[in-house]
C-alpha cells in the first residue's frame, strides 16, 4: 500500500527545502521524480541526490508564474516518463511587509507564485492524473492558512487560498480517482524561514517555547507524509489539510 514503484511524481519547488524533502520521500518509496524549479543548477543537485537513492529523476526548469512554462513542465515530465501520477504544488515565496506598506506588485508576485501556480499546474496535470484512476495532488499550505501574522499579508492569503483550492478540486475530482490534499507546515528550518529569523530576533526562542515538540521542523519531516498521501494507503483521504508542525497548531 505504500509502494510507489512505477508511478511518476512532479514536485514544483522540489530542488530545496520542503519540496526536496518530499521528493526524497517519494523517491525512497519507488517513484520516478521530476524536480521543477527556476534554478537549473539547484535542480541538477537535487536530481543527483535522488539518483543516489536509486530513483529515476529529472530536473525541469520552470517559471511557475507563466502558464506556458507550467504546461511545458507537465509535458516534459510526461514525455520523459510516459505518465504522471502525483503532483506536488510546493513552489512558493514570501515578501514580508505590514499591510499598510504592501505594494500591489509584491501582492501579485506572491499570489501568482504560491496560489495561481497551483491552480494552473493542477489543470495541466489533470488529464494525466485522471488517466490511471489513482492521481494524487498534494498542495503545500502553511500554518498561516490558519493563523494571521502582521508581516505576512499576501503569504497568508495565498496559503489560505491553497486550502480552499484543495477542497474545491478534491470535491470535483474525487469520483475520477484523484485525491487532493494539503499539508500545512509549521516552523520548518528552510531558507525561507531563515530570512524571517533575521527579521525577528526573538522568533527562534518563540517557536521553541510554543512548539510541543520543542524543535524546528526539517525537510526530512515531510518524507513520510508525502509517500503516504501519494500511495494507495491514502486512496480514501481527500480534501484534508494536515498540519505538519510538531503540535504548534493544536495550542490555538
Amino acid at each position: 500500500m505504500f509502494d510507489l514503484t512505477g508511478r511518476v511524481a512532479l514536485v514544483t519547488g522540489g530542488n530545496g527545502g520542503i519540496g526536496l524533502g518530499m521528493a526524497r520521500g517519494l523517491a525512497k518509496a519507488g517513484a520516478s521524480v521530476a524536480v521543477a524549479g527556476r534554478n537549473a543548477g539547484k535542480n541538477a543537485a537535487a536530481v543527483a541526490e535522488l539518483t543516489a537513492l536509486g530513483a529515476q529523476a529529472i530536473g525541469v526548469v520552470v517559471d511557475v508564474t507563466d502558464p506556458a512554462s507550467i504546461q511545458a513542465m507537465v509535458d516534459e515530465t510526461v514525455a520523459r516518463f510516459g505518465r504522471l501520477d502525483v503532483l506536488v504544488n510546493n513552489a512558493g515565496i514570501n515578501i514580508r511587509r505590514r499591510p499598510e506598506e504592501y505594494r500591489l506588485e509584491d501582492w501579485h508576485q506572491v499570489i501568482n507564485t504560491n496560489l495561481t501556480s497551483a491552480m494552473l499546474a493542477s489543470q495541466a496535470a489533470y488529464p494525466h492524473l485522471k488517466a490511471h484512476g489513482c492521481g494524487r495532488v498534494i498542495n503545500i499550505g502553511s500554518m498561516l492558512s490558519i493563523f494571521g501574522v502582521q508581516f505576512h499579508i499576501a503569504y497568508g492569503a495565498s496559503k489560505g487560498g491553497i486550502v480552499q483550492l484543495t477542497r474545491s478540486t478534491a470535491t470535483a475530482w474525487a469520483a475520477e480517482g484523484i485525491t487532493v490534499n494539503a499539508l500545512l507546515p509549521g516552523w520548518i528550518d528552510t531558507d525561507l524561514t531563515r530570512g524571517a529569523r533575521s527579521d525577528m530576533p526573538t522568533l527562534n526562542d518563540d517557536v521553541l517555547r510554543r512548539t510541543p515538540a520543542k524543535r524546528w521542523g526539517v525537510p526530512g519531516d515531510f518524507e513520510g507524509i508525502a509517500a503516504f498521501l501519494a500511495g494507495d494507503a491514502a486512496a480514501f483521504i481527500t480534501g484534508t489539510a494536515i498540519p505538519v508542525d510538531g503540535g504548534f497548531s493544536v495550542q490555538g
